[in-house]
Order: C-alpha cells, then structure tokens, then sequence
C-alpha cells in the first residue's frame, strides 16, 4: 500500500508541474493562467460551434485535431525521458492519462453533437496511442516552399505543415458542397497558422546582425511575409473566387484583412521585442477581430512603437 501510495503521489506531482509549467508560460505572456484557461474554453466553444454549424464533415476535423495533439505528445525522445524518470509501468500509466485528459475535450464535444460511435473511438484510440511512439529524429528536413531568408517561414512550416492540407481539403468540401463560408475559414486558417510564426521573439543576434535601418527592416519582415503568406492561402481565394465570382469581393475583403492581421502581428512582435507580446497587444488584436477597421489605428501605433524599440539594436 505505501508503495502504490508512493506511486500514485508521484504521477500527482508529474501533472502538477505540467500545470505550473503551462501557468508560467502563460504569466511569461502576460495573462493570468486562470484568464487563459477562460479564454481557451471560450474559444474552444466558439471555433467547435462554428465548425459544426458549417460542415457536416466537422466530427472528422475534431478527431482530426485531437489525434494530431495526441501524436505530439507520443513522440519518442519525450517519452524515453518518462521511461528513464518513471520506468516502463508507471509511464505508460502517466501516458494513459494524459492522453484521456488531452481528448476529453474533444470526447465531449462530440458527445454534446450525438457523436456517440465518433467518441468512442477517439477515447479507444487515445488508449491504444499511449503504449506507442513515434520517432521524430532524423537527418530529413520537411521540403518547404520558401527559402531559409524568413525563418519564421521555414520553421513555422515545418511545425504545422499538416494544417495546409487539412485548410486545402477544406476548400474542396467547401466547393462541393456548396459552402462558401467553411471556404472562409479555411483560409483564416492559413492566415492564423502564418500570425503564429510572429509570436515568439527570435534571439537578438538575429536582429542585430542585420544592417538595415529598423524601418527598413520592418519593410522586409512585412514584405516577405506578405509573399510566403500568399503562397499559401492564394490557392484557397482563387478557387473560392472561381467557384463564387458574384462574393468576390467578400472573399478578397477577409484575404485583406487577413494580410493586414499578419502585418499588426509583425509590428506587435517588434514593438515589444525583445520581450514577448503581453496582454494589452492581445487584447487590442482580439477587439480588431470584433472590429476589423481598428487595424487601420494600430498599424501605425505600433510601427511607431516597433521602430523604437529596434533603434537599439539597429544603427
């Protein structure tokens, strides 16, 4: 008994620490990490509903999402090391949990939409991915459509190149069932993967080793993204306009907006570099969502904030 009391307190402690580290993440954001568990299920809620509400495939994108999340918790190097602090047993016992807890969300939401063989399943699989792992350790580099200049791009790609096919092939269902607006969504998708690439500031040798003045530096951080970002989500606004030509002007209206997303996210970067964004930027860009034409306010806000903080770097 005192050993499996032993046992059970030491997967306890494994779980809270994965808590406090994603709680300190969140405080190195700026956000409270009771705010941000708020903001994540109220997202979670608002994104799932929308998605239901437009497709009858949207069960699918859900298992989908949930099976990506779980792969990424199986791969090899991460698990050896629970292996080496926990051994075999306990491990995959700390794995079986944690892959019920990371699908839970995903279990219920399909229950909540009669989904009952769909959850199941899920829940099974979960089971079964943890006595697995996956190796992701070796000399092969993902072929990007970009050069190694923007960085962002690059490793951004690499990190989430399943969304592209997943946005692609929801353009497809969108086109053949006549759904223009899961078609918008898939290619606020691509630009949502693209602001990702912004949000974590690059080491300050990366900057510093430029010989650009800050405003040209912000040129062609902006310059470049705006062409890598449209070599992947043009793809989607042409067949859409293709298929839609009387909405074309809608569908070129959410493309801008989109490019203009992107640039307030390159400026929000750098005009709290070399610290992360905070709060208060992620509130202003979460009221441009609601409000779209506040971007034309910020844009030069925060151009105006961004050179200043990189005239210490660049000369």
């Amino acid at each position: 008994m005192e050993l499996g009391g032993k046992e059970i307190m030491e997967k306890k402690e494994y779980f809270i620490l994965q808590f406090k580290m994603i709680s300190r993440q969140l405080r190195k954001q700026g956000i409270h990490p009771a705010l941000g568990v708020a903001l994540a299920i109220v997202s979670f809620v608002l994104v799932s509903d929308y998605i239901f509400s437009q497709t009858e495939f949207a069960k699918y994108i859900v298992i989908l999402t949930a099976l990506s999340l779980l792969v990424k918790v199986s791969e090899i190097k991460r698990n050896d090391f629970l292996k080496i602090v926990f051994g075999d047993k306990r491990s995959r016992q700390i794995r079986v949990v944690e892959n019920v807890l990371i699908s839970m969300p995903f279990i219920i939401l399909l229950l909540f939409h009669l989904a009952y063989l769909e959850s199941m399943a899920l829940l099974a699989v979960s089971i079964i991915l943890a006595f697995y792992t996956f190796k992701n350790t070796n000399n092969y580099s993902l072929p990007t459509p970009f050069s190694k200049k923007p960085f962002e791009f690059t490793v951004g790609f690499r990190n989430t190149f399943l969304i592209f096919p997943l946005a692609y092939i929801l353009t497809i269902i969108a086109i053949s069932i006549n759904n223009m607006n899961l078609g918008i969504f898939s290619m606020l998708l691509v630009f949502l993967v693209s602001l990702s690439f912004y949000v974590k500031p690059e080491n300050e040798y990366y900057v510093w080793c430029h010989s650009f003045e800050p405003a040209k530096f912000i040129f062609e951080k902006i310059k470049t993204a705006t062409f890598y970002s449209a070599l992947l989500v043009l793809p989607i606004t042409i067949s859409l306009i293709l298929f839609y030509p009387l909405n074309a002007v809608m569908i070129l209206s959410f493309t801008a907006i989109g490019f203009a997303f992107l640039w307030t996210m390159i400026l929000v970067k750098y005009s709290a570099y070399p610290n992360a964004m905070n709060l208060p930027e992620g509130i202003l860009i979460a009221l441009c969502i609601n409000f779209p034409p506040l971007l034309l306010a910020l844009i030069p806000f925060f151009y105006l904030k961004a050179i200043n903080k990189l005239k210490v770097l660049l000369k």
